[in-house]
């Protein structure tokens, strides 16, 4: 289905050498010599911190754009090169965003290796000189992929509004932390409110930068009138956005941690308010529903806790009652993709390469 533009063997690479050419200091002056070495460690952590992953937003960006322009460009031609980059563009965001997401949630590890902020810590051996160099770090490579896609937009149609979307789509994902942050202040008494709250959470902060954008980066490089771009993208890549969400937030609870590469209940030690949580609070009896409360209200979950609500969670139906929201949702999606009337490389082969695509982030078991 792919052609060799959107082979990890590919994006890997690029990933890393964009990264260290533009966490540098630029060419405007120079960085004095016993200042080097901790400028050193910040390049090689962020490209430590670029590598691994998924890259399931980039290959989404590239498939959809394959499936677009199959009758227009080879693989070889500048617009694919350029595609390539920009979607390279899109995982360099997505490392600055974790980066500031470890910082503010104190998290240890990042992909099985130390988060980048306790990596620079062990560095320079003093704790908050590390913690800033972390944040500083994510700084930079937001504005790295900044200048990456503003390259990539300029040999590619509908550049001015690929940037714009490129710079909507880091305001949406700021927005979206901070009603993260929100919804943890969400009170556990009305479960509905909690469920709508969350989902807009997954809306703001994962959709935006993980289906909608990539789509929309394709559509807009693939020639598609803005004001159609966007509507396409939303259509197909909301819900898919929140049905990636909702089965990764299940998947803590029902996965495993080898298939998972985390610990099983990680979202439920943290006391995380997610929907699966709002669902069992709705379905569950009185008993029931006060020990989830008087749960996560604690400031910490004990092994047996974790072992607990997974269990309520099951037994009030919530596991269930997620696998029915992704199922709904993906259905919702796929819908999106057949009525998509675009222009005539599109035909019914490209978009069934666009929805094994979309596919990609919906595992099998939880469609």
């Amino acid at each position: 289905m792919c052609t060799t533009m959107n082979d990890l063997t590919i994006i890997e690479p690029r990933i890393c050498e964009l990264v260290r050419e533009l966490t540098d200091a630029p060419a405007t002056g120079g960085v004095a010599d016993a200042l080097r070495p901790v400028m050193s460690e910040v390049i090689d952590q962020a490209v430590a911190s670029s590598q691994g992953g998924k890259r399931l937003r980039a290959l989404l960006s590239l498939d959809a754009f394959d499936a677009l322009t199959a009758s227009h460009h080879d693989t070889g031609s500048s617009a694919h090169t350029a595609m390539l980059d920009l979607a390279c563009a899109i995982e360099v965001f997505q490392t600055a965003a974790l980066v500031h997401d470890d910082i503010i949630d104190e998290s240890d590890l990042r992909r099985g290796k130390p988060s980048a902020h306790r990596a620079l810590e062990h560095t320079v051996h003093n704790a908050s000189i590390g913690r800033g160099l972390g944040l500083m770090l994510g700084d930079i490579l937001a504005t790295a992929c900044i200048e990456i896609a503003r390259r990539a937009a300029r040999h590619l149609n509908n550049g001015d509004a690929i940037i714009e979307s490129f710079l909507t789509m880091q305001r949406e994902v700021e927005i979206g932390q901070v009603l993260d942050l929100g919804v943890e202040m969400t009170p556990l008494s009305d479960p509905q409110a909690l469920a709508a709250a969350s989902l807009n959470v997954f809306r703001w902060k994962t959709a935006s930068y993980t289906t909608i954008a990539p789509l929309l980066f394709a559509l807009l490089a693939a020639g598609v009138e803005p004001a159609k771009a966007q509507q396409q993208a939303l259509a197909v890549g909301e819900p898919l956005g929140l049905a990636f969400q909702l089965a990764d937030d299940l998947l803590d609870v029902i996965g495993s941690s080898r298939n998972t590469g985390k610990p099983v209940g990680g979202d439920i030690r943290e006391g995380k308010r997610t929907v699966l949580l709002a669902d069992a609070l709705s379905a569950a009896d009185a008993s029931d529903q006060q020990e989830l409360r008087d749960m996560f209200e604690a400031a910490h979950r004990d092994e047996q806790q974790v072992k607990r609500a997974i269990e309520l969670f099951g037994k009030t139906g919530a596991i269930d009652r997620s696998r029915e929201r992704i199922s709904t949702l993906w259905k919702q999606s796929q819908t999106a993709i057949t009525d998509l009337e675009l222009n005539e490389s599109l035909d019914e082969s490209g978009k069934r390469r666009l929805t094994e695509a979309c596919a990609r982030f919906i595992p099998i078991d939880l469609r």
